[in-house]
């Protein structure tokens, strides 16, 4: 096997494992059964979805979306503190 026989099946492979990954973190979400573990859910699909974004970036030889994939990271960072803020204080801006 070369090198360029090897990637796109290495890339299938990840994509198979994010797809199962977005459907267990779906679940995790939709049957947790605390706030948390709903909280959490979200954030590992928003981590999921900078790893897909990274996967199609390699695949299509562009990079940007890998800008795209660092938006997508800044948005759910941001997101998971205002929500973790929002459940542990009750407000989110003092």
């Amino acid at each position: 096997m070369t090198a360029t026989s090897i990637l796109p099946l290495a890339l299938d492979i990840a994509t198979a494992t994010l797809a199962l990954c977005f459907l267990l973190c779906a679940w995790r979400l939709m049957r947790g059964p605390l706030v948390i573990d709903r909280v959490l859910a979200v954030d590992t699909l928003y981590l999921n979805a900078v790893a897909l974004v990274v996967l199609l970036g390699i695949r299509w030889h562009t990079a940007l979306l890998f800008e795209a994939a660092l938006i997508v990271a800044m948005l759910g960072f941001a997101s998971t503190v205002a929500l973790a803020r929002y459940l542990s204080r009750g407000d989110v801006i003092e």
